[in-house]
């Protein structure tokens, strides 16, 4: 079992990583209601691109056609101090012929947001992505109007790749600015 004492404290075991005041730890079908709950309450959804309804049974598909089959990896973050789940980190699209994948976190619940997990779990997914998946690029997009957000990357190692303006159409019928960051790990070339 891949076990490392990494320059943030990063210690994985038995595929759960633990980094201080937070852990990830791997989704399972009972974190079901907690990921409905958070996907559709306002403040997760207006900073995700997919800001459609998020149903039982897309979150079961998204576990059986991705998770399951290796395409994306899901942790659930939670408190140390009293294992609350409180978010989630998650790797998608991964690219084994081209070592890259995408990365997507959110804090689910309103009270842990604002304290600092956001950065240790990108720090960690930095490392994990690094040291495990052993990707040469880990790449994420985020709204740039989500600016705790983009500190949050920049702190964990992520550079800004691309502003793209008018990207994606809000229901509203506003347009919002994308902005593509990425690590790079020579490394693993």
């Amino acid at each position: 079992m891949y076990q490392k004492q990494g320059e943030e404290g990063m210690m994985q075991d038995k595929g759960w990583i633990r980094l201080g005041q937070i852990y990830l730890r791997p989704i399972t079908e009972a974190d079901t209601d907690n990921i409905i709950g958070w996907r559709n309450s306002e403040r997760v959804r207006r900073n995700f691109i997919y800001q459609e309804d998020f149903t039982r049974q897309g979150h079961q598909n998204w576990l059986k056609t991705k998770v399951a089959t290796g395409e994306a990896i899901q942790f659930i973050l939670c408190e140390t101090q009293d294992d609350r789940p409180v978010g989630s980190v998650y790797f998608r699209d991964i690219d084994e012929k081209n070592r890259k994948a995408e990365y997507g976190i959110f804090i689910g619940e309103a009270d842990a947001a604002g304290k600092g997990y956001g950065t240790l779990a990108a720090k960690g997914a930095v490392a994990y992505a690094r040291d495990v998946l052993k990707l040469h690029k880990l790449l994420l997009r985020v709204f740039a109007d989500n600016t705790a957000a983009i500190r949050s990357y920049e702190k964990a190692g992520f550079i800004r790749e691309a502003h793209l303006k008018d990207e994606i159409r809000q229901e509203d019928g506003t347009y919002r600015d994308l902005l593509l960051m990425a690590v790079l790990f020579e490394e693993n070339r």
